[in-house]
């Protein structure tokens, strides 16, 4: 007996959230999954970048390829390790938050992913993984995040004494 192909898959992901600190107020980078699912989704949908793990992989070293496919950036940083947690899909998401900014020049230059557009039309559509990135005050990073990962945030203010 064969197993389904999505129990093949993994159930694990690993990200990153930056973070910076502006006029003693915290602010949260957030990317906006592109794809047509997400194209009128605003609140609630938004994710720290983030990408699925192999198993046995070294989560951190993949959250940080992840972060610099879906935002053409490099990480770099002082970990701070944020935990895990279950999104209601399933999924396990393990992530790490670090210090930055975007630099004056940044353009999103995020990875893609092919599928069939519009459904059942037998046609092959590229749409980017992350489609916006954009820094949010951290009340308004709390209505724009997938409610699944706001601990992430209350642990990154936990770590950081505020």
């Amino acid at each position: 007996m064969q197993e389904s192909s999505k129990s093949l898959r993994s159930r694990v992901s690993a990200g990153l959230l930056m973070f910076r600190v502006k006029n003693s107020k915290l602010e949260l980078l957030l990317g906006h999954p592109g794809g047509p699912f997400f194209a009128k989704k605003d609140d609630g949908a938004w994710t720290i970048p983030k990408g699925e793990a192999a198993p046995g992989e070294d989560l951190l070293a993949r959250a940080q390829i992840e972060f610099e496919e879906e935002l053409g950036i490099k990480p770099s940083g002082n970990w701070i390790e944020l935990g895990s947690i279950k999104q209601r899909g399933g999924k396990t998401v393990h992530a790490w938050a670090f210090e930055g900014d975007l630099p004056d020049s940044f353009k999103l230059k995020s990875n893609v992913f092919e599928m069939e557009w519009p459904p059942r039309s037998g046609k092959l559509k590229k749409f980017p993984e992350i489609d916006r990135a954009e820094f949010f005050a951290e009340e308004i990073a709390r209505q724009k995040l997938n409610p699944a990962q706001t601990p992430f945030l209350d642990r990154l203010r936990a770590a950081l004494g505020l």
